[in-house]
């Protein structure tokens, strides 16, 4: 059964009210993958700067604040008072960059939104600053790693 579809099948937010506060965490990944050309004709190093500025620093302040946003950007998600939310950017294996963001709140209802947006917008900043080495930049496998809180726990430990 869908949550957020109510007793006519028309849209509606789930109504939290009763449900109880308790500590909720999430972790998402995104993988940004940079075609092998790019690779190989460009001296890309640890910290990725382009013209635009310095990528790494820059995704993880996206990815902040879109986490932080979530409610205005996805219509039936609550706003939630984030007490945490870090960013991990590094490079994985050859062209790739790794993008964790794992979130905490105390709160009635999770925080998976959070950082499944915290992560995606910190992909779509890496891609924003170098797309003019290539639009053959791909975001990849954006999924929730893990959740604890609510009903049930999923996934590894998803401390921030």
């Amino acid at each position: 059964m869908l949550t957020h579809v109510g007793s006519a099948d028309r849209p509606t937010m789930v109504d939290v009210g009763d449900k109880a506060v308790t500590l909720r965490t999430a972790r998402a990944r995104a993988i940004v993958v940079f075609p092998e050309n790019v690779i190989a004709d460009t001296q890309i190093g640890a910290m990725l700067r382009s013209k635009k500025g310095p990528v790494f620093d820059t995704a993880i302040v996206a990815g902040v604040m879109a986490a932080k946003r979530t409610h205005e950007l996805i219509p039936f998600c609550h706003p939630i008072l984030l007490e945490d939310c870090k960013l991990s950017i590094d490079w994985g294996s050859e062209g790739e960059v790794v993008i964790e963001c794992a979130v905490r709140a105390t709160h009635k209802t999770g925080v998976e939104m959070e950082a499944l947006t915290g992560a995606m917008i910190a992909a779509l900043t890496v891609y924003d600053m170098c797309k003019a080495l290539s639009h053959g930049i791909e975001i990849r496998d954006v999924r929730l790693i893990s959740k604890t809180g609510g009903k049930k726990d999923f996934g590894e430990a998803a401390q921030p």
